[in-house]
């Protein structure tokens, strides 16, 4: 005899780096690059014990112009991700062999430059008419 079981997994956001409530309600729906982010700082991945990984919420990211996807934002980087397109709003889910997974992005608001998953220069963000429009606080 089969006996069928549900398994429900639940993530609860950690967004101690949002500074306020404005922009939440305008995320938009992205597609991260998971080869454009790096483990333990930016994702959390999916284990024997923990079939599901999840990006953290609050990786800064920037939009791949080649492909469209986006990754980490890097100030260096000349592959489109050098432009800051916004925060990752939510923890976003994937499962073992996933590389792409949809999130959303944070892109207007105030947020605690010091909570950034893996940090962030502030000093070295361009301003940029297709950018993030965001504040950085330097309270932590």
């Amino acid at each position: 005899m089969i006996q069928p079981s549900t398994t429900t997994v639940t993530l609860t956001a950690d967004r101690d780096w949002l500074a306020s409530r404005h922009g939440t309600d305008s995320t938009e729906t992205i597609t991260l690059d998971l080869a454009k982010l790096t483990k333990s700082t930016h994702y959390v991945e999916p284990t024997a014990a923990g079939p599901r990984g999840f990006v953290r919420s609050g990786v800064p990211v920037g939009r791949i112009t080649a492909s469209g996807l986006y990754g980490a934002y890097d100030p260096g980087a000349n592959d489109g991700r050098q432009v800051l397109a916004g925060l990752v709003y939510a923890e976003a889910a994937f499962t073992s062999g996933q590389t792409k997974i949809p999130a959303a992005l944070f892109w207007h608001g105030t947020v605690k430059a010091a909570k950034i998953p893996g940090g962030i220069d502030v000093t070295k963000i361009a301003a940029n008419p297709a950018g993030a429009q965001i504040r950085f606080l330097a309270v932590s």
